[in-house]
């Protein structure tokens, strides 16, 4: 390109929500009440497992990490969104749309990182029960998770230094709710090739990968269950497992339609609500899905429920 076809970009607009103008004080309360539950649900989890002795344990202690990364993640994107809504300004600064890009990059890495840990930890649980608390210790917990916030920050990071060796084109117009990676290179006026041999790169070692180890631990825990003689032992394997798959079904499903799948024939839009799906959506049901099956988690917001009513009597 030219000299003349770039320019130094100050600012960018994001398109937000393909949405009608009428119907913007609705939804903006309806991400607002998602968002608030996100945030409160999270937060109730991480309160829950910290305060009851029970669920200290490998398990829990991922959980709590996963909650925190989701408020986060969530966090990142929302609140710059409801904004927007509610001042019909869609603009955002370049180094405020860097800086948005970035963590979000960290909390989607984290995120997948955190979940291989967690069916690490199952696989563990039900294929090695007697070694169970052998190898998965302390000091292996805190190295997994440590592990993902080092490799998820130098993720981001690569791609930022990366990101800002571009020159930008007249046109600023992001057709997204948020500063996504993919939606900036196409605004770029650079050659973008070194930037998307990243993604692939990244979206191999990344999702990929943690994948297929999440598929081969759920393939030897399935194999395992199948050996055991009785039903009750049966029920309480899949119980212990069944809300991570519902959570790995939920995140990985839209990942993998979103960016592994890309199709011409898939509109912006289509894009925009798969990304509502595992950025809003996702983050605000796990809560739900990890407590409403759980009996230990259950019995920790009963016993604080019970603390609660003590102090105001």
């Amino acid at each position: 390109m030219r000299p003349e076809n770039q320019s130094s970009v100050s600012h960018f607009l994001l398109r937000g929500l393909p949405i009608r103008p009428e119907q913007q004080g609705v939804f903006f309360v309806l991400f607002l009440g998602m968002y608030l539950t996100t945030v409160l649900g999270n937060l109730l989890l991480i309160l829950l497992i910290r305060l009851d002795a029970r669920l200290h344990t490998p398990m829990y202690f991922f959980l709590s990490h996963l909650a925190f990364s989701d408020i986060c993640f969530s966090s990142v994107t929302v609140p710059k969104m409801l904004v927007n809504m509610l001042t019909q300004d869609q603009s955002i600064p370049y180094a405020g749309c860097v800086t948005q890009m970035y963590f979000f990059i960290v909390f989607t890495a984290l995120d997948n990182f955190l979940l291989t840990s967690m069916a690490y930890d199952r696989y563990v649980a039900i294929c090695h029960p007697l070694r169970y608390m052998t190898i998965m210790r302390e000091g292996l917990c805190i190295l997994l998770v440590s592990g993902s916030w080092l490799l998820s920050c130098a993720n981001g990071l690569c791609h930022t230094l990366l990101l800002a060796q571009l020159s930008f084109c007249d046109d600023d117009t992001i057709p997204h709710f948020f500063c996504d990676l993919g939606a900036l290179l196409k605004l770029s006026c650079s050659d973008t090739s070194l930037n998307e041999l990243l993604i692939f790169t990244a979206g191999v070692a990344i999702i990929t990968l943690p994948l297929i180890f999440i598929f081969i631990s759920y393939g030897r825990i399935g194999a395992t269950i199948l050996k055991v003689p009785s039903t009750k032992g049966i029920c309480k394997a899949l119980s212990t497992c069944g809300s991570h798959l519902t959570v790995v079904s939920l995140y990985y499903g839209t990942i993998i339609w979103l960016y592994l799948f890309p199709s011409s024939n898939t509109s912006s839009d289509n894009n925009i609500i798969a990304s509502v799906m595992y950025t809003v959506v996702t983050p605000m049901l796990n809560p739900f899905i990890y407590s409403l099956r759980n009996r230990d988690i259950k019995g920790a917001l009963e016993k604080l429920i019970n603390r609660v009513k003590v102090l105001f009597q």
